[in-house]
């Protein structure tokens, strides 16, 4: 199991209801991704990058089945030897739009897949989107991970249940808006530090339609220090995680040992 990851998000901008260009903005900053000197071991995009928050249009937009996404996802992590969290697309199913990640490993294998849970009733979601029903669970380079979007980080509950999974890893994908920075970086710290886990969080950046994105893609480590955090411009963050530490930091505070489940009432 490699237990160090080198990590590459891509804060992008995604122009609305134009799947073709934001491929081509994404295609472009996947080669910069791996053309560095260090190719990352992982690559991580934002929410709906294919369509932005078309809504009105977006039965019209979405990708059959996730076809054309899951073809081109799966040719560059297969050409280039690297594991893509394919951020999210809105993907057309027999019984509506889901908002949904797919994941592929170093041999372009899809090891994952997962559709939004929570929809955001302040965007309307739940008038164009239908909800997902599984958490999303995924095996990276040997060792277990999740992945979440956007307003899911404000349910806890749902970290909760990969953590006890055994992930170690927490991926992503947002479209987080302007004013609410401040809420962006305290749900994603508090999800690292009270799972004990990496949160790794690609964000958006630039504006659409009246709505603004602050990007501050963030790495945070399971004590919830900032490992890296862009800025609001366009950008590739890169950072280095040791998920050996995920194992030290639950070793020294043995958070999941001492839960009294019982006592816990959850409806």
């Amino acid at each position: 199991m490699k237990k160090k990851l080198r990590l590459a998000l891509l804060q992008m901008p995604i122009d609305a209801g134009h799947p073709a260009h934001n491929k081509a903005k994404l295609e472009a900053m996947l080669q910069e991704a791996v053309g560095g000197g260090q190719k990352p071991d992982v690559i991580l995009f934002p929410e709906l990058w294919n369509t932005g928050y078309a809504l009105d249009e977006i039965d019209k937009l979405a990708d059959r089945n996730g076809e054309e996404t899951i073809a081109f996802l799966s040719a560059f992590s297969r050409k280039h030897g690297v594991n893509v969290i394919g951020g999210s697309i809105a993907e057309r199913k027999e019984d509506g739009v889901y908002n949904t990640i797919y994941a592929f490993d170093r041999e372009g294998n899809r090891i994952g897949d997962y559709s939004k849970i929570h929809l955001f009733r302040l965007m309307d979601e739940e008038k164009y989107l239908k909800a997902g029903r599984e958490p999303g669970r995924l095996l990276i380079e040997g060792e277990q991970a999740g992945m979440m979007i956007c307003y899911d980080i404000r349910f806890p509950e749902l970290t909760r249940t990969l953590a006890l999974d055994g992930a170690k890893l927490l991926f992503v994908p947002a479209e987080w808006p302007n004013p609410r920075l401040h809420h962006w970086r305290t749900l994603l710290t508090a999800r690292a530090i009270e799972n004990q886990m990496y949160v790794v969080a690609c964000n958006r950046m630039g504006v659409s339609g009246e709505t603004s994105f602050f990007g501050h893609s963030l790495v945070i480590d399971p004590w919830g220090e900032i490992v890296a955090e862009a800025g609001e411009e366009e950008t590739i963050l890169t950072a280095e995680i040791d998920l050996a530490l995920v194992d030290e930091v639950r070793s020294r505070i043995p958070v999941f040992e001492d839960r009294r489940p019982n006592l816990y009432k959850l409806n």
